[in-house]
């Protein structure tokens, strides 16, 4: 064997997996691959040219180490309540445990010691009751933000550590199979100088996040490795001044709002709140372009965004519910022009486009400056539709404003980790010596449960070696 342990992606599951063998003091070879760069090196010339350049071979916001959460706002949920399917596998117990317990690496990497959304005054049971009055469940959930430019300096501080432990690193490097004999994964195939090369361990972890949800989808059905459709997120990101959502910012810092609007009732959420905050682009392989939303330590806007994401899970016989999002998404790309598309909350209702002029005039500017004003409604399906204009009537309970003529929808937003690999509590799949990990297995969603998969996989390693 070349190695002991190689790792498909520098994402926080797969980084974890190793910084946990590390602190055990492992004795395995381990080799890390990553399709983008090192996180010093990774760089969006977006900055600079005003507007997303489709950088090629891989967009840097969502590749390279420490993947998109690098140059997310890095938000540390610190409740087993947020994050996935994680503890019904593992148990709602010790998944809190494990939260702890990475939570303090983070801390001893230079994680920011202040935790946001633990305050029991008046002003979160004034939001508990609207959220009740609308219908709608307040989640608790203390947060630890890191913030994007922080967050970076983090993980750097952890990629050097990796490779001062004797982790070797293969940056801007293609896994594109993984080699099955007899049931067994014995190693994998990556793109090296133009030529196929093939790397043999005796364990493999796949930790692609979501970019790489749909890559293992397809790795699961060429190589019958079990697994099930799961659940997709479709959805927009919004924003408005942060004046409308001055009393969620400073009592919370992030409301996790959950609601079934009528008449279908699906589950709808908000997700990845950004008090002065920036909503950014991020493009696939696949020239996909899809939105997001970032947020600072020091730089800040006038407006808050906000994530509202509608969950779909589709029945038989539809098995493909990673497509049905790119093709959503495909479509307001073309409206679009490529470039993402922003409507006006009172537009929509009005059933109008909005036009750039009209955006000009309003009080709350675009934090995406390049955003085509248009009409998201006419890629969005219906029903996801009517689902986000029902769920934003009923945050105006909670935050009044909110569904305001000037609020901004961005579209589109979407969330690539509906594949679920099917896995035991010791995270081991239908093949001997493979392991699929973070968002692209379908059972976290997020930084901190990624990250918890991650330190329980190392723990797991670390015991074939007893």
């Amino acid at each position: 064997m070349d190695y002991d342990l190689i790792i498909v992606g520098s994402g926080p599951a797969g980084i974890f997996t190793a910084l946990e063998l590390i602190k055990k003091n492992s004795k395995k070879k381990i080799l890390l691959i990553e399709k983008g760069k090192p996180v010093e090196k990774r760089h969006c010339p977006k900055s600079e040219a005003g507007h997303c350049v489709n950088c090629k071979p891989s967009c840097a916001i969502t590749t390279g180490f420490s993947g998109a959460g690098a140059f997310s706002d890095g938000k540390l949920s610190l409740s087993y309540e947020v994050g996935g399917d994680l503890p019904t596998l593992i148990g709602e117990d010790f998944a809190q445990e494990l939260i702890d317990y990475t939570d303090k690496i983070y801390l001893e990497f230079g994680a920011d010691t202040k935790i946001e959304g633990i305050g029991t005054g008046d002003a979160i049971k004034e939001i508990r009751k609207n959220a009740i009055k609308a219908g709608l469940k307040l989640v608790d959930c203390p947060i630890r933000h890191l913030g994007t430019e922080k967050a970076q300096e983090l993980y750097y501080k952890i990629q050097k550590h990796l490779s001062d432990s004797g982790v070797d690193m293969l940056f801007q490097t293609e896994c594109k199979n993984i080699i099955i004999e007899n049931s067994v994964c014995k190693g994998v195939i990556i793109e090296y100088n133009g030529c196929d090369k093939v790397i043999s361990a005796e364990e493999i972890v796949i930790a692609t996040g979501r970019r790489g949800a749909d890559w293992l989808e397809k790795l699961c059905e060429e190589h019958d490795i079990a697994h099930k459709p799961g659940t997709v997120d479709i959805g927009v990101r919004v924003e408005c001044r942060n004046e409308v959502m001055e009393k969620v910012n400073e009592a919370l810092y992030e409301s996790k709002l959950i609601g079934y609007p009528r008449p279908w009732k699906n589950k709808v959420r908000t997700f990845c709140q950004n008090p002065g905050g920036f909503v950014a682009q991020e493009n696939y392989d696949n020239d996909l372009a899809v939105v997001n939303g970032h947020s600072y330590k020091d730089k800040k806007s006038e407006n808050t965004n906000l994530a509202i994401l509608v969950s779909h899970n589709f029945t038989e016989p539809f098995n493909q519910p990673i497509e049905y999002a790119q093709k959503v998404g495909e479509l307001t790309n073309m409206l679009g022009a490529g470039k993402i598309m922003v409507q006006r909350f009172g537009d929509i209702l009005d059933g109008k486009r909005t036009w750039q002029y009209e955006l000009s005039k309003s009080n709350v500017k675009p934090t995406l400056k390049d955003a085509v004003a248009g009409d998201i409604t006419a890629a969005m399906p219906y029903r996801a539709m009517t689902n986000i204009i029902e769920f934003i009537k009923m945050l105006d309970v909670v935050v009044p404003g909110f569904a305001s003529t000037e609020t901004l929808l961005y579209s589109p937003e979407l969330k690539f980790y509906s594949n679920k690999v099917k896995m035991d509590e010791n995270l081991n799949t239908n093949i001997k010596g493979l392991h699929c990990l973070g968002d692209s297995s379908g059972w976290t969603r997020g930084l901190m449960m990624a990250s918890v998969m991650g330190v329980l996989m190392g723990r797991m390693l670390d015991k074939t070696e007893l």
